[in-house]
């Protein structure tokens, strides 16, 4: 993978740091002997023995497994029998393992797709500090599932939750002037659904909905030199509110992390927007007992200003949709963006100790008019999103290249998509920066897991948090999704502990960020939500009909009913009226499979290019045809291993012409604008 900065939506000036991507020393740990022999002091072996047994699930787990996938992939593939994870491997060697691509893909140099529930992986580095008064901090993007991490023998941390980053701090453990031994031990079961893990499946081939699971580490891996008392990013505290766009000022509260006690420090902003400088705050002192501080900074430009952008950039200065006195608006047409820099400064001698470059777009989301509309910038806005899942033919969950990110917000603009769900997954920080840039609307998803319990609570709660604050001040999000389809609740029909787990996550994400929609459980079962979002995979006409009356809407889904019902102890939840009414999944058409290719699917079938074609028209107009609802999420971008209903192939080439795909999009979209009553 080439060697790019990961975050740059958060990028230090000056930036230092070393990528710790490619091969790395890696060892199958199948009887989970590793700790008790102290690898992490001795360093990996060249080889290990493995008992012999042969790795499967327990008999009572095993059935729960089976009804569970029975149950969700009812009316998708008939099942593979006898689909069970298993290796009977007597011994492993040490070998070497391409980072950050997981061991069961192609592009780890490894391709292995049995039971390794333990992952060990060593390799050397360097201090990078020239002053040894900076911090040296270790970063890892997404490792799957528990990590326990050592420098030279020494435990320097670990971080539990599969699909979000954490970073430690190793400055006190590495060698000054030699290599130092970073070892990291993973875990990560392969049967446990309390565990959350989106479409990793856990049979031994993918099948229906399931993909080829992702252990260990699979997503990027660097260090960086960061000075003692630093200025926190979105998972550490700082927020950025840009949704206020009748004041036109930008909200903020800066956090800092590594302060001394009674340090005097003190926080400011600047912006700029296209070259043109914008302001500059006060200088903010910190509270001697806050390690936070809250700054302010209008957005508006003067006249003055403006007159020295480009006239590309001064176009729309008369539409409130893309300026607004002097504030330019984010939206996906045109996707403004304003460069912002933070600066913390030591207020006892004036100097800056840290400088940290991000950009922010100004746009508001109101879902609550009660005319059933969603309002970006106060604007009626259709969003036509389509299901993204973010899998790669030989990377799997990690993109084969920073490119990639960027390649598939652009397939989708290219099918004439305004946006995506981001499906069962924390995409890699990159994607999201994109999706700012090139105007792309993206709703914040989740691995979920397949089992209740309070371990299973504890976990989400957790990893949900994490997801939430990762990309919380990315102006592309505009709706959160903690749960889909029930999954992880089997009982939501009449376990009130399982409902109240969904409350509950409904208001903590409600806390963390009051600006966006939330979208309880996308589907079906609403226990508290925002949005009434409905899956439905019918086929043309049957999907016209339903969507042309609330009612049918409002329906039973898949057998389950749309809105919780009461039951005792529990009031239930209804659809609220003039509340946004959404598809949020539909399509999910291939192409009738060529001999060889017999386990691809769809949730329907066209037999050729110009049937898809024409199904994808009718399902589209289907949607929006009723005037009932104000967004649709497409099943999907591309297609994933076997199931073949992308409007991309799993390699990202076009199926069907773009250029038509994209004209029908408009057209159903202006159809839907037509009908508006407002």
């Amino acid at each position: 993978m080439a060697q790019e900065y990961p975050r740059p939506d958060f990028q230090r000036n000056p930036l230092r740091w070393q990528s710790l991507n490619g091969p790395w020393d890696f060892i199958f740990d199948d009887d989970d002997a590793g700790l008790a022999a102290k690898w992490h002091q001795s360093g990996l072996p060249a080889s290990v023995s493995v008992s012999a047994k042969e790795a499967s699930a327990d008999t009572s787990s095993s059935s729960q497994a089976e009804s569970i996938t029975q149950k969700i992939a009812s009316g998708t593939q008939e099942l593979i029998k006898g689909n069970i994870l298993a290796s009977t491997t007597t011994e492993h060697q040490k070998r070497k393992i391409e980072v950050p691509f997981v061991f069961q893909s192609p592009a780890s140099g490894i391709n292995e797709r049995g039971v390794h529930e333990v992952l060990w992986y060593e390799r050397s580095i360097e201090d990078l500090r020239e002053s040894q008064s900076d911090r040296l901090v270790l970063r890892f993007g997404a490792v799957d599932y528990v990590a326990k991490v050592w420098v030279n023998g020494q435990l320097v941390g670990g971080h539990r939750g599969g699909h979000v980053p954490f970073e430690i701090d190793v400055s006190d453990a590495v060698a000054h002037g030699q290599p130092s031994r970073l070892t990291v031990r993973v875990y990560d079961s392969a049967y446990d659904l309390t565990q959350p893990r989106g479409k990793q499946y856990w049979g031994a081939k993918p099948e229906s909905i399931f993909y080829t699971p992702s252990g260990g580490i699979w997503q990027n891996v660097w260090l960086e030199v960061v000075p003692p008392a630093r200025i926190a990013d979105s998972s550490h505290g700082t927020i950025i509110r840009s949704n206020d766009i009748a004041s036109g000022k930008l909200h903020s509260n800066i956090a800092i992390t590594g302060r001394r006690a009674g340090q005097k420090l003190g926080v400011e902003m600047a912006a700029s927007f296209h070259g043109v400088e914008v302001g500059k705050s006060e200088l903010v002192h910190l509270a001697r007992d806050s390690d936070s501080a809250s700054v302010d900074l209008s957005l508006r430009l003067s006249k003055e200003k403006i007159n020295l952008l480009t006239a590309e950039m001064q176009k729309g200065l008369d539409d409130p949709f893309i300026w607004r006195d002097g504030l330019a608006l984010w939206s996906p047409e045109h996707p403004h963006l304003y460069d912002l820099t933070l600066r913390l400064v030591d207020t006892s001698s004036g100097n800056v100790l840290d400088a940290v470059e991000t950009t922010t777009g100004m746009r508001s989301l109101n879902w609550t008019t009660g005319d059933g509309t969603f309002r970006l910038n106060d604007r009626p806005y259709f969003q036509a999103l389509c299901l993204d899942q973010g899998y790669w033919k030989d990377t799997f969950m990690t993109p084969p290249s920073p490119a990639a990110l960027r390649t598939d917000v652009e397939l989708g603009k290219r099918m004439g998509f305004n946006g995506c769900r981001k499906h069962q997954k924390v995409e890699d920080p990159l994607f999201y920066y994109w999706a700012d840039k090139l105007g792309y609307l993206v709703w914040g998803e989740m691995a979920n897991a397949y089992q209740f319990s309070s371990e299973y609570v504890e976990r989400y709660n957790q990893e949900w948090e994490e997801a939430v604050k990762l990309v919380i001040n990315r102006p592309c999000v505009v709706t959160w999704t903690p749960v889909n389809e029930s999954w992880g609740y089997t009982d939501l029909k009449n376990d009130v502990t399982q409902r109240n787990h969904i409350r509950q996550l409904y208001y903590a994400t409600k806390t963390l960020d009051p600006t966006r929609s939330i979208n309880d459980n996308c589907g079906w079962e609403h226990v508290l939500t925002d949005l009434t979002t409905f899956h439905d995979y019918a086929d043309g006409p049957e999907l016209e009909k339903t969507c042309a009356s609330l009612k049918l809407i409002l329906g039973d889904k898949a057998g389950r009913d749309l809105f919780t019902a009461a039951v005792p102890g529990d009031a239930g939840c209804q659809h609220v009226a003039g509340a946004p009414v959404m598809c949020t999944e539909f399509g999910g058409v291939n192409i009738k499979p060529q001999d060889g290719e017999e386990r691809d699917w769809g949730y329907t079938t066209a037999s050729d290019p110009e049937d898809l074609l024409q199904r994808v028209r009718k399902l589209v107009e289907g949607v929006t045809k009723g005037g009932h609802c104000c967004t649709f999420v497409y099943t999907q971008l591309a297609d994933i291993e076997q199931e073949a209903n992308g409007l991309y192939s799993f390699d990202r080439e076009e199926k069907l012409d773009s250029s038509k795909v994209r004209a029908l999009m408009e057209e159903a979209i202006k159809g839907y604008y037509a009908k508006l009553k407002v």
